[in-house]
């Protein structure tokens, strides 16, 4: 599975450079020299065509592996017995691994539904009509970079993540080390206001203003920085399409701004308060 995200993705980045290289040869009158490079072909028969081949390839593969084969089963499910680590099905290991850096209400509900919501905005927010149909990369960059971003960074790197290195405690494992179920990791993580030292008998809202602003730097600040810096890109979205987008793509930066945190101060929480923590 790995093997084809490496090989689609090398592919059709591939593919976009072949075209952008075409388009350039096109708009310089110079589309004879690289006759490959603007190869065009119909969607039927051709490409129909070709996915049925392989869609009938793929179905006779997989059905002669699982008769060969048998499904890699555990044994029953035992009460006194349980399984360390616990882990889920290996496409939601990425969610699993984000309850490391986050609250189980934002890794678990809030993180998943903004996903959803990401998806079913992207045909409001990218009204893009370039690339349709064809790759290209140099027609959009950004929305090219933000979904790679999105599925190679924040989905299949998590997973790998949650399948090869998370051993027996959900702790850290390197590739080439013994997965010891005895292993014992210090807990060492601190707060924010810990690190900065502040009174933790204090009120929590006094003690959690440096949290506070943080973060409504992070969601406010940013975003006005930059629609003054990018007006262009600001104008081109709107206010509304503008914030959207912005607000998505800062919360995916999120979280690998709080695993580099993590891993480098030991932060837990940049806020804690008596109902949810961030």
């Amino acid at each position: 599975m790995l093997f084809l995200v490496i090989f689609f993705t090398y592919l059709g980045l591939k593919k976009a450079s072949l075209n952008d290289v075409a388009k350039k040869l096109e708009n310089n009158g110079g589309t004879k020299s690289n006759p490959k490079a603007i190869e065009k072909v119909h969607v039927w028969p051709e490409l129909v065509f070709r996915e049925l081949i392989v869609m009938i390839l793929v179905t006779v593969f997989l059905t002669v592996w699982s008769i060969l084969l048998d499904a890699p089963l555990e044994e029953p499910a035992n009460p006194t017995k349980t399984p360390n680590p616990a882990k889920a099905p290996w496409y939601f290991l990425g969610l699993q691994e984000m309850l490391v850096y986050y609250d189980p209400w934002i890794a678990g509900v809030l993180l998943p539904l903004l996903i959803i919501f990401g998806l079913m905005a992207i045909p409001y927010i990218d009204t893009n009509p370039k690339g349709n149909g064809y790759y290209t990369l140099s027609e959009r960059k950004f929305a090219v970079t933000t979904f790679l971003f999105g599925f190679l960074i924040l989905w299949v790197f998590l997973i790998i993540v949650g399948t090869f290195l998370r051993g027996p405690g959900w702790n850290f494992f390197s590739p080439y080390e013994k997965w010891d179920t005895y292993k014992v990791e210090p807990l060492t993580n601190v707060n924010l206001s810990e690190i900065l030292g502040l009174n933790p008998k204090s009120h929590w809202i006094i003690r959690e203003l440096p949290g506070f602003f943080l973060l409504i730097l992070y969601f406010f600040g940013l975003p006005l920085i930059l629609a003054i810096l990018k007006r262009d890109f600001y104008k081109s979205l709107g206010f509304l399409r503008f914030v959207i987008t912005i607000v998505l793509l800062l919360i995916m930066l999120a979280l690998p701004i709080k695993m580099f945190l993590t891993w480098t101060i030991n932060l837990k929480y940049l806020i804690v308060t008596p109902w949810f923590n961030i």
